[in-house]
This record gives C-alpha cells, structure tokens and sequence, in this order.
C-alpha cells in the first residue's frame, strides 16, 4: 500500500456512516447498500454465532474514505451458492485448516454485483485492485487460507485475474428486456410450442380462486412481513434446514429500503398463502425470496417468473435474475448466463491444484451454456 492510501477493516458496518459507505456506490443495486447490510447485522442474521463474521474492508486516501468491500470472516461454507466444500475437504485431508477464510459478497445472496465499491473516475481501476490486495493482506496477516469473492461482475474479471486471483465461472438464467412493449409482445418472439406452454401456465395459476397484490414501498405492512416470514421459515426448512434470516430483517428493509422491495403476495378465501420478495435497481429485478404454505399448480413460475417479467417490461427495467440454479428457468425466457467468482489460496501448491482444477471445471461450465442456449425458446431469427 502506498502511502496515499490506507486499509483498514470494520467489525461492524455500524462504524462507518451511511452516507460514507453508500458515496462508494456507483448505482442504486440494492444489495451493496449500507441500509441492506446494516439489516443483516442489525438482525443478527449476519454475525460472528452464525458463522459471518463482519470484517469489512475500507480503503482510504489521505485520511478520506474512497471505497469499500463487504467482506467477512466465515467459519463454514454456507449460504454462499458458489461451492467450495470438496476444496475445504481436500485441504484438511492434506493437514491443512480451510476455515476460517475471507468472503467478499453479499450474505445468502446469489445476485450478482460489484464487491469493489470506489465512485467512478480516472482512479478507480487503481482503488479496486488495491482492495483486492488488501484482502489477500489481510488474510496473511490472520493466518487465514483462502479469500473468496462471490458473483462479482464481468468488468472485474480481469483485474481479478491481475491481482493474482483464479477466476471462476458459473451458470444462472437471466431474462432480458429487448423493449418489448408487453407480456404478449415478449411472448410473440418465442417459438409457438413455449408460447402455447406459458399461456397455459398462466390461465391455470391466474384462476378465481386467488387473488394477487403487488406491494411496494410503504404499503407493505408488518402484516405482511408476518404472513411473508411464516413463508419463508416453512419453505427453508423443506429445502435447505435452518432459514437464515430472522423475522427482524424484513422490518429493517421494510423500513429503510423500501423503495427497493418489490413484493408479490398471494391470498386464497381471503388469507394470504404465498408470495415473492424482489428487490430492484435502475436496471435489474432481483429475485430472492419464494414461499408458499399452500401448493398450487404454476403458482411459482407465474408468481416468480411471469410477474417479474411483466414488471420489468412495464417499468423499463433491462434485466431479471432469477436467482441460483434452474434450467427450468429456459423455457420461460430466462437465458443461460455465465457467472464468476475469484478465489486466492494462500498455501501455493493448493492454488496450483485449484488452478488445474477451474480449468477443467470452465470447459465444462462454457460446455453447457453454449448446450442450452442453443435450446432457447426463442425463435430461431431471434
């Protein structure tokens, strides 16, 4: 570091102000602001107990605050979404100890982003590789073994790669808005067969005996956040254990990030039985949560696929990520989309093996993107 500038990191986002942090941010992406991971903390779904702990690095430039990194200690390899558990293994069979390691992204949270967080200028490349430095430094400096850095954007891929970290990539399916005026216009440019199978979906989802609200800002009320929790809590335990948020979060967002949070919510005989948590930026729809505590046929992909896509078509937003995983996803428009990570071993025989072992693993990743893209269920002009 030189020395213009200064590392230093926060066990808490609650020592740097609001407006510190967020002058960092070069857009409006929801889950890079203060507000965001200050409810994660604040509700102790982020903390040292739950195997997060914060350790958020700052950089500064004579004394001023010019970027930021969410970054944590983790003592276990959970809700991160990019897998490292058999590198974990492999490591501690070899004698040596995985965790804890340093993770750079957002807590339960497969959307994809900056984790450099400097304001736009001729400085900028020069912030983000001295923050990348600065959590390798930091790792060495706590004998920890690894730095991880999860679903960063593609501008970054090659400054990642310079800083001496091994880029990863994955898959999600993205939909994307190519101006289309409405739903139907989005339907028209696909194949007839796909059309005919999402109408049908539609009309079965869409029957008398629901009803659907979209809920923004400050009509989403703690009634609402009491009927969404109980979705969630039931829907984590079916699919992956102990949920990770607490009821206390959704207040907090509710309350401070309002005007990002777009929410489906669902009633039968006028009680509400499912809904889906969105947030948004200027350009992109995120979804995040699904729950339900009745099953109903489509209601998912109508609730968490169609809706979305209407929203986005209606408000002019480019882009809705879907979030983790879902081939299912490609015949309802939402496309294969490359994913990356950056990961830096510590030990340099085990990068060298990580090294050999991403090589084979990305042949196989561009291998079945490229497969199922060219199953889309857009025409063939298209």
């Amino acid at each position: 570091m030189s020395d213009k500038y200064s590392i230093k990191t926060l066990q808490t986002i609650s020592d740097i102000s609001e407006n510190d942090w967020n002058n960092c941010l070069e857009d409006d992406h929801p889950f890079v602001q203060h507000q965001f991971l200050k409810a994660l903390e604040d509700s102790r779904s982020v903390s040292a107990e739950t195997g997060w702990m914060p350790y958020h690095l700052v950089l500064q430039e004579e004394g001023k605050i010019v970027g930021v990194a969410p970054m944590y200690l983790k003592g276990h390899s959970q809700g991160e979404y990019v897998f490292d558990h058999s590198w974990a293994h492999a490591y501690e069979r070899a004698g040596g100890k995985y965790y804890p390691k340093v993770q750079l992204s957002i807590p339960f949270s497969p959307v994809t982003g900056p984790r450099f967080l400097t304001p736009a200028g001729p400085e900028q490349g020069r912030r983000k590789s001295l923050l990348a430095r600065g959590a390798k430094e930091i790792a060495v400096k706590l004998g920890l073994s690894s730095v991880h850095i999860t679903f960063h954007g593609e501008e970054d891929a090659s400054l990642m790669e310079e800083t001496g970290y091994l880029l990863r990539t994955g898959e999600q399916f993205h939909w994307v808005n190519e101006g289309y005026t409405d739903f139907d216009d989005f339907l028209s440019n696909l194949s007839s067969r796909k059309r005919k199978a999402i109408k049908k979906e539609r009309r079965e989802a869409n029957n008398s005996e629901l009803e659907f609200e979209l809920l923004q800002g400050k009509d989403i009320t703690e009634e609402h956040w009491d009927a969404f929790f109980q979705f969630y809590i039931d829907t984590g335990n079916r699919k992956w254990g102990t949920p990770y948020l607490t009821r206390a979060f959704f207040s907090q967002i509710g309350e401070n990030l309002g005007k990002s949070i777009v929410l489906f919510m669902i009633k039968r005989a006028g009680r509400y039985i499912a809904a889906a948590l969105n947030f948004k930026s200027d350009d992109c729809l995120y979804g995040r949560y699904w729950g339900c505590i009745e099953e109903h046929r489509f209601l998912h992909f109508e609730t968490c696929y169609y809706r979305a896509i209407d929203y986005a078509i209606s408000h002019g937003i480019n882009r809705v990520e879907a979030g983790a995983q879902g081939p299912h996803k490609l015949a309802r428009g939402y496309l294969p989309t490359k994913t990356y990570s950056a990961h830096w071993m510590q030990d340099p025989g085990f990068q060298d093996a990580i090294e050999e072992f991403l090589k084979a693993e990305t042949r196989e990743m561009d291998a079945e993107i490229q497969y199922l893209s060219e199953r889309s269920p857009f025409k063939k002009s298209k």
